[in-house]
């Protein structure tokens, strides 16, 4: 089984159905959980599904409305539980610090787990680090809103052929790699002689929002965008009026930002079924798939996978 996948805990918009629970969203990283907008019934999700709460590492909260947030305080709960002890950081908007702040203590429990807050106060980078960045720009909500991009650090495949034609071997290939460059007797050894680029993977949370540039922003040649697309066409009017997405829309933003795979997800209570979502969505981007609760999208190995 893939160790890189995004799973739909919960696919409904405002009101959750008999099939849909409320918003909830895991990417699965290795060792890392990076868990979107966790509303009510979350941390049942997480079980029904096989995933753990111990597994989350990150938490982004794209805004405060109840459908994005109050599953939190069984996450945190939960983590404390189970006796989680690596840090947990939890992204969301600086101007909902006191929404945050309720749903921390909503209710009295031994807390030992390791929560540290991150308000994001302007749009940028809000994480860097050796493997990865992300970044947040606010979207176009009745609240303020934030969506997220996550762009996997690029890395370099050795070339075995190439290391042996300049003798190149053993601590020096690490220094290589560290340094750039290397001195032998021959001369100045670069990496890129020895070795070719292997891009990192990307993906965008988007959520919340009307046609924007900042959805596109945060989308711009990603892998896997996971969009909302709360209405189909025939809601157009109340998508505008509420703020939120068409599934056509939706897919005008991965065309228009070189998205490979476009996740649908959000889904108004008056739809019962998911296919017309993806028949509009494909009228304007190939690649659609709008989950189910529980379904998986698995990452491939690097991005020249993603076309096969």
């Amino acid at each position: 089984m893939s160790d890189r996948f995004f799973v739909a805990l919960g696919t409904a918009s405002q009101v959750p159905t008999r099939r849909r629970n409320h918003n909830g969203y895991l990417v699965r990283w290795h060792e890392y959980g990076f868990l979107f907008d966790p509303g009510e019934g979350t941390q049942r999700q997480m079980t029904t599904f096989g995933l753990a709460a111990s597994e989350v590492t990150h938490i982004f909260i794209t805004h405060f409305h109840g459908d994005h947030c109050l599953g939190l305080p069984g996450i945190i709960q939960r983590l404390s539980l189970d006796g989680a002890r690596h840090e947990v950081k939890v992204f969301f908007p600086a101007s909902g610090r006191k929404y945050f702040d309720n749903l921390l203590n909503a209710s009295i429990f031994y807390n030992r787990a390791v929560i540290t807050p991150v308000p994001i106060e302007q749009g940028g980078v809000i994480e860097r680090s050796e493997d990865w960045t992300i970044e947040a720009y606010s979207l176009e909500h009745g609240v303020e809103t934030f969506g997220y991009r996550f762009v996997e650090n690029e890395k370099v495949t050795m070339l075995p052929a190439r290391l042996a034609e300049h003798g190149i071997s053993g601590r020096a290939v690490g220094e290589l790699k560290r340094n750039g460059f290397i001195e032998t007797e021959a001369g100045r050894i670069n990496l890129a002689d020895v070795s070719v680029p292997n891009p990192g993977q990307s993906f965008a949370f988007v959520m919340d929002t009307r046609e924007c540039a900042n959805a596109v922003r945060l989308a711009a040649g990603v892998d896997v965008l996971i969009s909302e697309a709360t209405y189909l066409d025939s809601e157009t009017e109340d998508a505008v009026q509420n703020y939120h997405l068409t599934a056509r829309q939706a897919a005008g933003i991965a065309a228009q930002a070189g998205a490979q795979k476009l996740v649908l997800t959000h889904f108004s209570q008056r739809y019962h079924t998911l296919t017309p979502f993806e028949t509009q969505a494909r009228e304007v981007f190939a690649d659609v798939v709008a989950v189910q609760d529980g379904q998986r999208v698995v990452f491939p190995k690097n991005n020249r996978e993603l076309g096969a």
